[in-house]
């Protein structure tokens, strides 16, 4: 099953977990006021963890020793140039700190950016086990038989989505009541913006562990950096701003490296 059609077993067994925390913590409330849901952030970590285990267990099965071994190498230190790493690494703060000192300026001192370091911790952890799914496993699948443009963006659709259950718990303004489709929403555009740039950075690289530490960043720093006393209109708004933001570059680097049609690396 698994060698017949490894990207749709992927799938499956990824929103397994997902669709399991729906049932259990129930759709969100769009009912105003009410208390952040400890429940959600409980489930999230196991959802992180069962994404890294099933792409590390779909490569065993799949490809064996050899297939670990590989997958082992691009989680590796890359030898790649220092621009990659700092691509990887400062693309996603620039992007948050641009839109909250625009608006704490502009429209309002509740966008000034926060400061929580251990955030940090959040998004290394997130990204260490899911970038072995996501980037590990699942992305050059999708790249060898759809190119590299379509499947980040398949792929960048299908994470965001897959987040559904506990997204109401992410960010500052939690719950987010009459707020959550929107900040849902925006809570979609971005982290499918980021993935085509994860995408980019592997494309260039094969290093899983760059679109692991782009991935830690962009999900550390949205802790770190969050506008800590804005409300929940409000935390969509930026986060849709952050989103323009990051498709923006992802249009530039997309367009300036022909990501559409680079030839597939080796998975």
């Amino acid at each position: 099953m698994v060698r017949r059609f490894p990207l749709l077993s992927y799938f499956v067994l990824a929103y397994v977990i997902s669709v399991a925390t729906l049932i259990v913590l129930g759709p969100p409330s769009l009912a105003a006021g009410g208390s952040r849901d400890f429940r959600s952030l409980a489930a999230f970590p196991l959802m992180v963890i069962w994404v890294g285990a099933c792409g590390l267990s779909l490569t065993a099965l799949e490809r064996g020793r050899q297939g670990l071994r590989d997958l082992w190498q691009r989680m590796r230190r890359a030898r790649v140039g220092v621009q990659w790493y700092a691509a990887a690494i400062l693309i996603p703060p620039g992007a948050i700190l641009l839109v909250l000192t625009l608006l704490s300026r502009l429209v309002s001192p509740a966008f000034t950016p926060g400061l929580y370091p251990v955030g940090i911790a959040y998004g290394v952890v997130a990204a260490f086990f899911e970038e072995i799914g996501w980037s590990g496993y699942a992305y050059p699948r999708l790249r060898s038989r759809f190119g590299p443009l379509p499947a980040a963006l398949a792929l960048g659709l299908l994470w965001g989505l897959w987040h559904f259950p506990v997204v109401d718990s992410l960010g500052a303004a939690s719950p987010h009541g009459p707020d959550w489709p929107a900040f849902f929403g925006a809570f979609v555009a971005l982290v499918a913006g980021l993935r085509v740039l994860i995408c980019w950075v592997y494309d260039h690289t094969n290093s899983v562990l760059l679109a692991q530490m782009m991935h830690a960043s962009s999900t550390g720093f949205l802790v770190v950096l969050g506008a800590t006393a804005v409300d929940p209109g409000q935390e969509a708004l930026w986060y849709l701003l952050d989103a323009a933001v990051l498709w923006s570059i992802a249009v530039a680097v997309v367009a300036s490296a022909n990501m559409s049609s680079t030839p597939p690396l080796r998975s």
